[in-house]
């Protein structure tokens, strides 16, 4: 299988959740590889210029009614997190933790807190509201805290955050197909195209 989507992804963005509710099944599809490459939006933010475009009203109150008009086309739950923004640092740690040390339950730990995030609207700012969501899906709070701790789990998720910036990613989500950078949930069609 040598067609590859590189997903560069953050819990914290709806957008994001919406193109991983797609993007297995459009892998599937083509008969591609998906590469999850977890990074830190608001460093990603930070390097670039760029904001949330929730930080603009009007802006982000179109952006919330078009991510629940993609939602419907999907097919797939989606409710506006009444706690966003979320500070992600400590959770896409835990999540670049799980990648690498505990690959094959990495899929199911994503699950869990997309969910929590944008079908349930947990606030995961609040440690023991994490720590509950993680007991509730069979995970141990208490291993998945000194995951965040481990320093090649922080290098591993900086490195992550600066490649994409040197490679043009702006925001999330964002997907490579080779060379070819597609930002956006509502640019999945393109993905799909450049994989068929």
């Amino acid at each position: 299988m040598s067609k590859t989507v590189e997903f560069y992804f953050d819990l914290g963005s709806p957008a994001t959740y919406l193109a991983y509710t797609q993007l297995p099944k459009i892998c599937a599809q083509t008969d591609a590889q998906l590469i999850y490459i977890p990074i830190l939006l608001g460093g990603v933010f930070k390097a670039t210029g760029n904001a949330s475009p929730a930080t603009v009203p009007a802006k982000g109150r179109y952006m919330f009614q078009d991510l629940d008009r993609y939602a419907k086309r999907y097919g797939v739950p989606l409710k506006f997190n009444p706690h966003f923004p979320i500070n992600t640092l400590m959770l896409m740690r835990a999540v670049t933790g799980i990648q690498m040390r505990d690959p094959e339950r990495f899929c199911a730990f994503i699950e869990c807190l997309f969910k929590a995030l944008w079908v349930d609207g947990r606030s995961l700012n609040e440690p023991a509201t994490v720590a509950a969501v993680l007991i509730e899906n069979g995970f141990d709070p208490q291993a998945i805290l000194a995951l965040t701790a481990d320093e090649e789990v922080k290098a591993t998720l900086k490195d992550n955050t600066e490649k994409a910036v040197q490679r043009g990613v702006f925001g999330a989500p964002s997907m490579f197909v080779g060379n070819q950078l597609y930002f956006g949930q509502d640019r999945l069609e393109f993905v799909l195209e450049a994989l068929s």
